[in-house]
């Protein structure tokens, strides 16, 4: 059984209990930087996913071409 539908998706008062935790932990000056830093890894992330794409899109075209010969 997946252990992540035992706990289901957080809700509205669990979500407010996370951001209080996090407020606590890193303190209001280092949130923008804590988002900062999580938007560069979500765009790099999506930089290496098109990358990694376009190779095997290039690969397929390649194979094909052989095929085709």
């Amino acid at each position: 059984m997946n252990t992540l539908l035992l706990f289901g998706i957080p809700g509205g008062p669990e979500l407010i209990l996370i951001l209080v935790v996090i407020l606590l932990l890193f303190g209001g000056k280092k949130i923008p930087e804590l988002a900062r830093g999580i938007g560069k890894g979500i765009k790099e992330f999506n930089n290496a996913k098109a990358s990694i794409q376009q190779e095997i899109d290039e690969g397929m075209k390649v194979e094909e071409a052989k095929k085709d010969k």
